[in-house]
């Protein structure tokens, strides 16, 4: 019995071995010494030195952070309008509508990659940062759809039907109730949509220009040539700058959320009986 109950942790042990060894051996040998990644010489953060010093990876940085930035921005407007938009309309294809809203993230990356690089070629437009952010919005916006809706879904009705009975419009209502108690959710949204186009290849590689390159694809183009401990140190970064994005997701999304279940009734205090007869 005692076998039987330790097979299991020992499965997720291994699991969990497996999918995070080589993320511990990245970080670990990005403060290697050595200029061969896979043999240790001693600690060092000369390879954090040179990332610092290589000035086409900062080029390639600062593009990626103003695609993430307004690739994050503009599916934060539209994924925000889009689920309070469905919370007001009553349409037979409502469900179908909404299923059609999440396939970007359904879609194999690379068939979204080629669907854009043809329809922007259709369009004539010039592949560089426009065709990116496009691109990079249109995938990120199922991201703050869901949380927006989901938000929408737990909100208390009344709050807005108060407002109404005062006098107020829609837009008021809207700006002055509802997008305050979205707020969390909304960045929330942003900043997973802004993990995930930072963190984009196989979409970026279709849609960027010659003259346009973003951090992904700079590193993708020089592991091709051997990873070196420079890619180890960026690596590390941008999974810290991940991780810390992720976390600030979730806390966010949890900011004003109604416990499930409210704080019980308290009973009415017991009157005591000669306060009852006087």
């Amino acid at each position: 019995m005692k076998n039987r109950t330790r097979l299991p942790n020992l499965y997720l042990g291994l699991i969990i071995v497996i999918l995070y060894l080589p993320i511990v051996l990245v970080v670990l040998y990005s403060f290697n010494e050595s200029k061969i990644s896979s043999v240790w010489s001693g600690f060092s953060l000369r390879w954090y030195e040179t990332l610092f010093r290589d000035r086409a990876m900062f080029e390639a940085l600062g593009n990626s952070l103003v695609l993430a930035l307004s690739a994050s921005l503009g599916a934060a407007a539209v994924g925000t309008l889009g689920a309070y938009g469905f919370t007001k309309v009553q349409l037979r294809t409502k469900s179908a509508v909404e299923y059609l809203s999440m396939l970007p993230i359904m879609i194999p990356e690379i068939i979204l990659g080629m669907v854009f690089m043809a329809f922007f070629s259709l369009l004539g437009l010039p592949f560089g940062m426009t065709t990116l952010i496009l691109a990079h919005t249109t995938f990120c916006i199922p991201y703050v759809y869901m949380l927006v809706k989901a938000r929408l879904v737990g909100m208390d009705p009344s709050l807005a039907e108060a407002a109404r009975d005062l006098g107020a419009g829609e837009a008021r209502v809207f700006f002055d109730i509802t997008l305050p108690l979205l707020a969390p959710a909304i960045l929330s949204g942003m900043l997973l949509s802004f993990a995930m186009s930072l963190d984009d290849v196989i979409i970026s590689i279709f849609v960027t220009g010659v003259n346009v390159n973003t951090l992904p694809i700079k590193v993708y183009t020089q592991i091709k040539t051997g990873v070196t401990p420079e890619i180890n140190a960026l690596c590390t970064l941008m999974l810290g700058a991940t991780l810390l994005l992720v976390v600030l997701s979730n806390v966010l999304g949890k900011v004003g959320k109604p416990k499930a279940g409210g704080d019980p009734i308290k009973p009415a205090p017991k009157r005591d009986k000669k306060e009852e007869h006087s």
